[in-house]
């Protein structure tokens, strides 16, 4: 039988070149998307397997709850989650509201907490499965002007090392994939000189893309990786080293 995989925020950038990657990989999909549904279509149509798209909003934890439940319904089991939905934000430490401290930490930190909770129960009683979670280059290192964002990423890394500690005897593997510059809309805002320095303080003298993350999570997500958790695998072209 396929193994079945969840993806947040899979309707684009690195969400959507994971859920082509895990395709190829032979994975049944259960595709999350808030916002863009004709995105979602769109990516629905491009893969060849068995796939189905659900709207959720992550920051809300009985969306999510509902979310799996009608997931288990469709494919019966789920062997991996993929948390990657996130949003990102620039402003001033001094300019950060409440509002936008909310919003990044419930979406960004809070969702993955939501879903890796909703997925457990079962990957337990199983004794199997595999939780891949998106971190970021600044919740490694923080990022100027992105301290709410930075504050999520490390929390998630945080929560990866602890989960898999504690769900280890169970058989089940919790990692991060930490990206770093990667082109995706987040980086829609800045401009073609701003990118270039970006590409300039890259060791590979590019920019990551989101199939490099993508390639990541498959092999994390792989038999391969079955001896590997509680790690986080930066993909960033050595920015950082």
């Amino acid at each position: 039988m396929k193994k079945c995989a969840i993806i947040t925020g899979a309707s684009r950038g690195i969400g959507r070149a994971t859920a082509k990657k895990l395709a190829c990989d032979g994975f049944n999909l259960a595709l999350i998307y808030n916002t863009n549904e004709e995105k979602a279509v769109e990516l629905l149509k491009e893969l060849e397997c068995t796939a189905k798209i659900y709207k959720c909003d992550i920051s809300d934890p009985k969306a999510v709850n509902n979310t799996y439940n009608e997931i288990i319904k469709d494919f019966d089991s789920v062997d991996v989650l993929v948390n990657n939905a996130g949003i990102a934000q620039q402003k001033l430490f001094t300019d950060i509201s409440d509002e936008d401290w909310q919003t990044i930490i419930s979406t960004n930190l809070s969702g993955t907490f939501y879903f890796s909770r909703a997925v457990l129960p079962k990957m337990i009683n199983k004794k199997r499965g595999k939780i891949i979670n998106i971190a970021s280059i600044w919740g490694e290192t923080g990022g100027s002007c992105e301290v709410h964002y930075s504050a999520a990423k490390a929390g998630i890394i945080g929560m990866t090392k602890a989960l898999a500690k504690e769900v280890g005897l169970s058989g089940i593997t919790v990692n991060a994939v930490s990206p770093g510059v990667i082109k995706t809309d987040m980086l829609s805002s800045f401009s073609e000189s701003d990118l270039e320095q970006l590409s300039d303080s890259v060791s590979l003298n590019r920019l990551g893309t989101p199939q490099d993350v993508a390639n990541a999570v498959s092999f994390l997500a792989s038999e391969s990786a079955d001896y590997i958790t509680g790690q986080v695998i930066s993909v960033n072209g050595g920015i950082v080293i």
